[in-house]
């Protein structure tokens, strides 16, 4: 059985991580209020979530030269500080142009330092990399699991959401600081400053990786950004009170990629991924039938508790069965993100508009179903004969 050996570098990389998904689950719940705010639809809110496509599809395209020229910690620490300019400009940004353009920033960062941090995780670490990346990712979400109560309190003080959302620069210089005092660098890739040779093409076990991926990530950010205005049209809950009710969420995300962490060690990882999607489906079905405030709230913790594994698990397969190229598997799952988070959400408002965010919501299990099935069938491919 693998061994999980926490060294330095380790949890430097879990907290570099944890910066992106604090500015993450700070703005997932923001969508509701930046709505008021611009007075604007919910399916122009929805462009949000395109913004974040944006970026992640720039970083897809950009990467495999990035990697190749700046080297990982580079890269990492570039997209560090594009998380936290786009923090920083949303503070100022109160019209919808400039909060797309931000977020698009924050979003093209995410995509540099995410998929150099989860190819280093997985040099790094060997055999026990799919533990190590629900570990981290675990890590991230308990940090995630502060930014929208934190959001929500800055919001109900009278102090604005955005100062909530901008906390998070602080941080990032400090984690800079220590792992330069310390000399503390991820390794780096293979070819690193050599002439470019071309890829190998990456192979069909992959895709389905890929397919996974762009579901289970449209299911995240339906949830992240959408679930608080469910909240408050169906379960007639505050927006303060919404808000910071996503953090159920994301501590069910915490619970699941703890236990995950552990788990992985002794089941593969494509089982898992389906007891999480199933897990996933049945804290969705109380969540979307019930009108009881701590109902909802708990059906949206059991939600999390699956969801935690979907993104670990689904990178951690792509890159597991990326034929030994790791960090173009980690540039392309970046497409996945980046389109699920452009098309789930605009989808999503668009039919909320019509049908309001209640009904609409039933997009979740449709992408539920696509993921399971591509799990299922990589399953059967890589099932040991």
């Amino acid at each position: 059985m693998p061994r999980l050996v926490r060294d330095r570098l380790t949890w430097v990389m879990y907290i570099q991580l944890s910066l992106w998904v604090y500015f993450l689950y700070g703005f997932g719940p923001v969508a509701p209020l930046l709505r008021d705010e611009l007075d604007i639809s919910r399916t122009l809110a929805g462009l949000h979530g395109t913004a974040f496509a944006v970026g992640g599809i720039i970083g897809g395209l950009v990467l495999p030269a990035l990697t190749r020229s700046l080297g990982r910690n580079r890269l990492i620490w570039a997209g560090l500080s594009c998380i936290g300019g786009g923090a920083l400009g949303m503070y100022a940004a109160h019209h919808l142009a400039l909060t797309l353009t931000f977020t698009t920033l924050a979003s093209l960062g995410a995509a540099m330092a995410v998929n150099a941090i989860n190819a280093a995780l997985t040099d790094h670490h060997g055999p026990a990399a799919p533990a190590a990346i629900s570990e981290a990712n675990a890590v991230a979400a308990i940090v995630g699991l502060v930014a929208p109560l934190a959001v929500g309190a800055t919001y109900a003080a009278g102090l604005g959401w955005r100062l909530g959302l901008a906390l998070v620069v602080l941080p990032v210089v400090l984690i800079a600081l220590y792992a330069r005092a310390k000399a503390v660098r991820p390794p780096e890739p293979a070819g690193f400053g050599q002439p470019h040779t071309g890829h190998r093409p990456l192979p069909g076990t992959f895709w389905l990786a890929m397919t996974s991926l762009f579901a289970t990530g449209s299911i995240e950010v339906c949830l992240t950004l959408w679930s608080s205005d469910v909240l408050r049209d169906r379960v007639h809950v505050s927006a303060g009170v919404a808000t910071a009710a996503v953090s159920a969420l994301i501590a069910g995300m915490v619970l699941g990629r703890l236990a995950g962490g552990r788990l992985l060690l002794v089941f593969r990882p494509t089982r898992m991924l389906l007891a999480a999607l199933a897990v996933n489906l049945a804290g969705f079905a109380v969540f979307w039938s019930v009108t009881v405030p701590w109902l909802a709230v708990a059906g949206l913790f059991v939600c999390g508790v699956g969801m935690g594994l979907h993104y670990p698990l689904g990178i951690g397969l792509a890159l597991a069965y990326s034929d030994g190229q790791p960090d173009l598997a980690a540039a392309r799952a970046s497409f996945a993100i980046g389109i699920a988070f452009g098309v789930a959400p605009f989808a999503l408002g668009a039919l909320a508009d019509r049908a309001g965010p209640h009904p609409a919501f039933l997009l979740v299990p449709l992408f539920l179903a696509v993921s399971a099935l591509a799990i299922a069938r990589l399953d059967r491919i890589t099932r040991p004969a």
